[in-house]
């Protein structure tokens, strides 16, 4: 694939392969450093959503299943067995024998029981409440005994078990107490000694220091053990080192001083990055294109721009299908990525085979500017800017994040791409904290280019986004009846899609649910990149993944040559 910059080819290199890292047994001992962008929120993954956090749950916590990112098969976690009711609506766990806290506390079906008392109990202040429900109703969640869990659906659930991948479980025994008082939403906050934090993972926290790193040794009493039966982790010790300037990070990466980059190689750094895997200095991974693209979105909250006259456009079908129709996806992936990434028109992307659904929409911008003439908008005074009936611009205002590159080159090409039809995009990039809480909390905003990433491949697993009622509707969230009968129409075949056991039936379903999509067009996609991923030459027994973190997803598995 050849773009704006260097030509990339769409398989690994030999010397890049994820095979090549497997030809050397792994080794015990060792430590790896890895970096991250910005500091965690805290050491509460209930509570924070952001990256360190969720990096920290993975190194120092366990799940009772876990999505194998590369295959994206369910894999056993702490639940080494499962069965599920013939109707969909009931899974029964069984846990593994003898796993204890890295504390050595026991680990028991109570502890399962609290974790999920504790992410519904935060409601709102937690991000993982909703992702744990199915039509927006709790999951019912009963210890049997010491070894047993019973999951009971509020609906008939055809994924089963594989929404559990959601939850890290917390031990009942050092959070109850904070539970109980109303506390948990500040406990285990960055001030926290480490000793006081305690996990099920392949590692625990031993030393944080503020602004500069995290460092995680080998848990003993982790539950996991290697094809040959011996004890995992590999790796004594994880360094993460927080490490803001990506020019930086590589310049560390080049020469040895840290082993993995926990979020993809940017476009504009693949140039360094594949001279630097041409001389053996670091292992380059081409993980293919993404599950995830950005998007453009417009506030469709009803009432939204009451007063405003440009409420008679701003909302419209019409305005969304016109953007699409004139954002050139050739120009847009060549700018944003470079040339490494392929038109989107959906919410999927033709990374998830099993599920993707797509139809094209072509580069006419003729046919934009007739859409837009049938809502009113035309140039009425011959400036080349498009005016309403009153003789007012058409114009808003895009929000996006302030920093982040691919997202400041995208807002430029649709503000520059959209000019050429008459319409002003005035881009305004926002912190990233500040930005969420224009569209996810305030909601005052006209129009958002961001990351709305979904947190599975299956659909089903993705209701806070489908249904209208989820905390992840983004457009128009938690609505309490449909607004629109389409939005309606997709309550009720994901209802239908997520109840149904028949895969083929299911992905018919969920066909006609992404036509709908792409008739009013809520979120406009342009292009999903290639996932190229770093590491040191000495890392090794990594399978990449698309999602992040790509190369610590199943850390325990990871080693080092030393």
């Amino acid at each position: 694939m050849a773009g704006a910059g260097a030509c990339r080819s769409s398989q690994p290199s030999a010397s890049s392969s994820s095979s090549a890292t497997k030809s050397v047994a792994p080794q015990r001992g060792g430590s790896l450093v890895a970096s991250i962008r910005t500091e965690p929120g805290s050491f509460n993954r209930y509570v924070h959503r952001d990256s360190g956090a969720e990096l920290i749950s993975i190194l120092t916590h366990a799940k009772l299943v876990r999505i194998n990112k590369a295959t994206q098969a369910v894999e056993p976690g702490l639940a080494d067995s499962w069965t599920t009711s013939e109707d969909l609506r009931k899974v029964v766990l069984k846990l593994r024998p003898g796993v204890t806290f890295s504390d050595g506390q026991p680990f028991t079906a109570d502890d399962v029981v609290f974790s999920f008392q504790a992410v519904y109990g935060l409601g709102h202040h937690g991000p993982l409440g909703a992702s744990m429900e199915v039509e927006g109703k709790k999951l019912e969640v009963t210890a049997v005994d010491t070894s047993t869990v019973s999951i009971v659906f509020p609906v008939a659930y055809a994924p089963g078990a594989r929404i559990l991948d959601n939850l890290p479980i917390y031990p009942r025994h050092k959070l109850a107490a904070a539970f109980k008082a109303g506390a948990l939403q500040e406990s285990w906050g960055l001030s926290t000694p480490p000793s006081d934090l305690t996990g099920l993972g392949p590692f625990v926290v031993s030393q944080y220091v503020p602004g500069q790193r995290l460092v995680f040794e080998r848990n003993p009493r982790y539950f996991r053990k290697a094809g040959d039966g011996t004890a995992l982790p590999y790796l004594d010790r994880v360094t993460v080192e927080i490490t803001p300037d990506p020019n930086t990070e590589l310049l560390r990466l080049e020469a040895g001083q840290i082993d993995a980059m926990t979020i993809e190689v940017a476009p504009e750094s693949y140039a360094t990055v594949k001279r630097a895997a041409d001389a053996g200095k670091v292992k380059l991974y081409d993980v293919g294109v993404g599950y995830n693209a950005d998007a453009l979105w417009f506030n469709l909250k009803p009432g939204a721009f009451a007063g405003d006259p440009r409420a008679a456009w701003l909302q419209r079908d019409e305005l969304r299908k016109a953007i699409s129709l004139t954002v050139d996806r050739k120009v847009f992936a060549d700018t944003v990525f470079l040339g490494a990434a392929e038109p989107v028109y959906g919410p999927e992307t033709p990374a998830n085979k099993q599920w993707y659904w797509g139809r094209p929409t072509p580069h006419d911008p003729a046919a934009a500017r007739q859409l837009l003439a049938s809502i009113g908008l035309s140039d009425r005074n011959g400036d080349g800017t498009l005016e309403d009936a009153s003789g007012r611009p058409a114009r808003f205002t895009l929000l996006t994040q302030k920093g982040r590159a691919n997202l400041e080159r995208a807002t430029s090409v649709i503000r520059d791409e959209l000019k050429k039809i008459g319409i002003a995009v005035d881009v305004v990039a926002l912190e990233g904290l500040a930005l969420i809480d224009r569209f996810a909390n305030t909601r005052q905003y006209e129009a958002v280019y961001f990351t709305a990433s979904k947190t599975d491949t299956d659909p089903a697993v993705n209701l806070d986004f489908w249904s209208s009622h989820g905390g992840a509707h983004i457009w128009n969230f938690d609505q309490k009846t449909p607004a629109t009968d389409w939005e309606r129409r997709i309550d009720d075949l994901i209802v239908r899609q997520i109840a149904t056991p028949d895969p083929a039936e299911r992905k018919r379903l969920y066909d006609q649910i992404q036509e709908i999509f792409a008739d009013h067009m809520p979120m406009v996609y342009f292009a999903a990149p290639r996932i190229f991923v770093a590491s040191s030459a000495r890392v090794i027994n990594v399978t990449p993944a698309l999602l992040r973190p790509q190369l610590l997803w199943a850390p325990e598995t990871v080693a080092v040559v030393h």
